[in-house]
C-alpha cells in the first residue's frame, strides 16, 4: 500500500473549529465522491485537539506548533497512481479537490508526501 500524508495548516482567517468543520463536512464528502475515479482505498482525517492539550509534549521535544490536522489516503500501488495521470476524469477530480482545498488550507505551509507504510504494531 502507498500512502499520501498531508499535514494541514488552516488559512489564517479560520478558527480551528471552522477549519475542521469545513474539512469534515464539506471537503470529506467531496473526496468520498471521487474515491473510485482516484482509486482511493482509504481516507482518514486526524483532527487536532486544542493546542493546550499538546503543549507539554511539544515543549518536551522543542517541537514546532502543531498542525490543524493530518489527512491520509491509501492507494494499492505506484502503478495505480501512475495510471491516474492518463485519466482525464482523475485529473478533473484532482483539480476539483485542489480548488476546494484552497478555500480552507494554507497550502504553502501544509507539507505532503508519498510513503510506504511499515506496520510495527497492529493490534
Amino acid at each position: 500500500m502507498i500512502k499520501l500524508t498531508f499535514a494541514l495548516v488552516r488559512l489564517p482567517h479560520l478558527t480551528r473549529e471552522q477549519f475542521q468543520d469545513y474539512w469534515l463536512n464539506t471537503h470529506g464528502p467531496l473526496v468520498a465522491s471521487v474515491k473510485d475515479v482516484l482509486r482511493i482505498r482509504r481516507y482518514v482525517q486526524l483532527h487536532s485537539m486544542d493546542e493546550t492539550f499538546s503543549a507539554g509534549i511539544r515543549a518536551s521535544r522543542n517541537a514546532p506548533p502543531q498542525f490543524d490536522g493530518v489527512a491520509q489516503l491509501w492507494y494499492d500501488s505506484l502503478e495505480d497512481l501512475a495510471a491516474l495521470g492518463n485519466d482525464p476524469a482523475a485529473r478533473e477530480a484532482g483539480r476539483m479537490l485542489l480548488e476546494d482545498e484552497r478555500k480552507f488550507i494554507d497550502l504553502p505551509r501544509s507539507p505532503l508526501w508519498w510513503g510506504e507504510e511499515k506496520v510495527i504494531i497492529d493490534r
